[in-house]
């Protein structure tokens, strides 16, 4: 085979330090279209972004040759810059993540959980929403 192909598609999910509330919601679209774009700029695709308050959701394509601990943390120090630049104040992102593994078939479900995050956790808060995603992976924390 002459070619490399790939079709890696990772849920990421990561949290304000803390978990605090620091992401204003009128900053929110710009963030995520931000993140869309370091993505981009480093070869990656981000499908969809979205999030909360305080946290983010970022359902990306990665390519062969990225290491999925790198393109995080890209995103994180880039991320976190703009918000910092942006607001004057202080950001930092938690120190972990969590990443998820998606199939072409839940691709869709997927991009519909994370665009629709306000009446998500209308109904459910982070902590119930991340304890139940990491039992559905088997993944208790």
């Amino acid at each position: 085979m002459r070619h490399t192909h790939v079709s890696i598609r990772i849920h990421c999910v990561f949290s304000t330090k803390e978990r605090r509330a620091s992401i204003p919601e009128e900053i929110q679209p710009r963030l995520w279209a931000f993140i869309g774009g370091i993505a981009r700029r480093i070869g990656m695709k981000a499908i969809a972004v979205g999030g909360m308050c305080d946290h983010v959701h970022i359902l990306l394509l990665l390519p062969a040759t990225m290491a999925l601990a790198k393109a995080v943390q890209t995103l994180k120090a880039n991320s976190s810059r703009w918000l910092h630049e942006t607001t004057g104040k202080p950001f930092e992102w938690q120190e972990g993540y969590a990443a998820f593994s998606v199939s072409i078939s839940q691709t869709d479900a997927t991009v519909a959980y994370i665009r629709n995050q306000r009446e998500h956790h209308a109904k459910r808060g982070f902590d119930a929403e991340f304890a139940r995603m990491l039992e559905r992976h088997n993944m208790q924390d």
